[in-house]
């Protein structure tokens, strides 16, 4: 069996996140510079088993594709073509506002509360761990 890596797409940043070998639990993996993201994935693919990629899919309020949803096609587009695994495209929609309100709950200071690379990683685990339960639904 092999995990399922989560990826919360930021122009700047991306926050990883990767399930247990099971696919029972998600949980944060990493924040990369956009940049860098395909040399860390295949370095992250020879390292780990993964079976399929989930990616955060964002739209407006009324549902319609938001404005960085072109630079995720082209991005989904890229990780076909370099990686043959399944990929899921998973609504989005305020997982940066919940990363945030989980850490209040857990009550992080706020220093870590403004680390963006610390809310991408929670944002990815949140997008892969409501996969999760979509999946587990069916």
């Amino acid at each position: 069996m092999g995990r399922i890596l989560g990826i919360d797409y930021g122009e700047k940043r991306i926050g990883l996140a990767h399930t247990d070998e099971v696919k029972l639990i998600a949980s944060p993996l990493d924040t990369i510079p956009s940049k860098e993201i395909f040399d860390y994935l295949k370095n992250y693919f020879v390292q780990e088993n993964v079976e399929s990629i989930v990616v955060g899919e964002p739209k407006t309020l009324d549902n319609k594709p938001a404005l960085i949803s072109k630079k995720i096609q082209l991005f989904t587009n890229k990780l076909t073509a370099l990686f043959d695994k399944p990929i899921y495209l998973v609504d989005e929609r305020f997982t940066s506002k919940m990363a945030i309100n989980t850490m209040v709950f857990l009550k992080t200071k706020k220093s870590r509360r403004r680390d963006k690379s610390l809310v991408d990683k929670i944002s990815a685990t949140i997008i892969l761990q409501s996969y999760l339960d979509i999946i587990e639904k069916k």
